[in-house]
């Protein structure tokens, strides 16, 4: 954690609290991405190329000066998240790893959680509990990791993409329990039919204009059993 944000407390390494989740996205979990035509048909992708496409968008909906003044980045070994004046640019910057579009809509899906006040702080204020957790952090850690990895759910879909969820702890063997992966379709559902903030739905929908796809927040669009 940076030395100017003072350490909340924490509950087996994650702070339990809504605004953010501290993450970072395993390199070992990256898989490559295939783009799903609307007509069905699965043909393999660019990782780079969609990734630029997501960068693309994100920054057409947020990096406006006078808007949120808020931009994505790729090519970083770790995802990060560095607001304007902690990152030394007139901008905040949300960090993704090497050309992931997996990392890319996941780093983006904490920074649509993430509140207000949080977005003021380096990588929102949290430390992170890195691999090679207990069964009890693992636990915490998929408590915390719920909503994001929901959102990113929608946005992959939005993009035409897989989704795999993440456990993010191959130290320990840990895979995501059956219980997450329940949590993350129910809170899929929950947006679906109560709806997303401002932030997740206009990403969402235009990710879904620009790669073709359906609107993307219909819950019939998501089965449990798509998630293994």
């Amino acid at each position: 954690m940076p030395q100017n944000v003072s350490p909340l407390p924490t509950l087996g390494g994650f702070e339990p609290h809504t605004d953010r989740i501290p993450d970072r996205v395993s390199n070992g979990e990256q898989v490559p991405y295939q783009l799903r035509h609307p007509a069905g048909q699965i043909v393999p992708a660019d990782d780079g190329a969609v990734a630029e496409r997501i960068v693309g968008i994100f920054n057409g909906c947020f990096a406006a000066e006078d808007g949120l003044n808020t931009r994505l980045r790729g090519g970083f070994d770790e995802p990060y998240y560095r607001p304007a004046e902690a990152g030394g640019n007139t901008y905040h910057q949300v960090e993704f790893t090497r050309d992931y579009p997996a990392s890319a809509l996941h780093e983006v899906a904490h920074w649509c959680v993430a509140g207000s006040a949080r977005r003021l702080m380096p990588d929102y204020g949290y430390w992170y509990a890195p691999d090679g957790r207990t069964e009890a952090q693992q636990a915490q850690f998929e408590l915390v990791e719920v909503k994001p990895q929901a959102l990113e759910w929608i946005f992959a879909r939005a993009c035409g993409l897989p989704f795999r969820v993440s456990a993010d702890n191959l130290d320990a063997g840990l895979g995501p329990s059956d219980s997450f992966k329940r949590n993350i379709w129910l809170q899929v559902q929950r947006y679906c039919g109560g709806g997303v903030n401002a932030r997740a739905e206009r990403f969402a929908l235009a990710l879904a204009a620009a790669f073709g796809q359906a609107n993307p927040l219909r819950a019939e669009q998501y089965q449990l059993e798509a998630l293994g």
